[in-house]
């Protein structure tokens, strides 16, 4: 298996879990890399197909009516024209896939730090519909750490205090950083020692624990210590490998 569950991504897959089977709104965040993603993915492809409507939206800046436009389509059902009725349609359909097909929907929003207020309040207002009966749907806002900020704010309030599951995905520690090379490593058949300890100290403090970061800086160390016939990459190499992806940030190659 590609995925290497270090424990923030093991806490937030219970978390994600735990939302979705208590039918309640969570949201997700950490920095770019991070694994958001990944952690999502995996939670939800745990899920039955059977007893789950899994409706991911990657895109958030297409708007509320977009957003319900969508939940809507995925759900069989041809839009409304109008913002009102689709909103009522919308809050409809939710419901009755759960209470009529017995599938409880499961609303993924990424990159939610693009919605706009009023569509943070939008959603509120989606999830306040038969609250004496409880929620038909779980719902997932997935996002940077601007939108943990951003539901502090007084206007959001409502929303901040509707939010059962919060987690905010971390870096790896040094030793889970090792753990995690050493796990792809052997995923591409190889078990013998290819980072100093050094050079992975290295590629940790410069990915700042981010598994996407340390992934791309083990690969362009890789190949610089390839460059330099090297059997192992080590230091030099690593911080080599640092220098050239910077240089390239610097240029707008990356």
């Amino acid at each position: 298996q590609a995925l290497h569950p270090h424990p923030a991504h093991r806490e937030a897959i219970a978390r994600i879990d735990w939302c979705v089977s208590q039918r309640q709104l969570g949201v997700i965040t950490g920095e770019v890399g991070a694994g958001k993603t990944v952690a999502i993915r995996a939670a939800l492809g745990a899920l039955e197909p059977s007893r789950h409507q899994v409706i991911y939206i990657p895109d958030p800046t297409i708007g509320m009516r977009g957003i319900q436009s969508q939940i809507v389509t995925a759900l069989g059902g041809t839009p409304a024209f109008y913002s009102g009725v689709l909103a009522t349609q919308t809050a409809g359909l939710l419901a009755g896939e759960l209470d009529e097909r017995a599938r409880l929907p499961v609303i993924v929003i990424d990159e939610a730090h693009l919605l706009a207020n009023n569509d943070l309040e939008s959603l509120r207002m989606l999830t306040n519909t038969d609250m004496d009966t409880g929620s038909h749907f779980a719902m997932l806002l997935v996002g940077q750490p601007t939108l943990r900020r951003r539901l502090k704010l007084a206007v959001l309030a409502a929303l901040d205090q509707r939010i059962s599951v919060r987690c905010t995905l971390t870096g790896m520690t040094d030793q889970e950083t090792a753990d995690y090379l050493t796990h792809h490593l052997k995923i591409a058949g190889r078990s013998d020692t290819l980072f100093s300890g050094d050079a992975i100290t290295v590629i940790h403090n410069a990915a700042r624990g981010y598994p996407r970061a340390v992934n791309n800086l083990a690969i362009n160390a890789l190949t610089a210590a390839f460059a330099r016939n090297q059997a192992i990459v080590d230091e030099k190499s690593a911080r080599a490998a640092i220098a050239d992806l910077l240089n390239a940030d610097a240029q707008g190659i990356v």
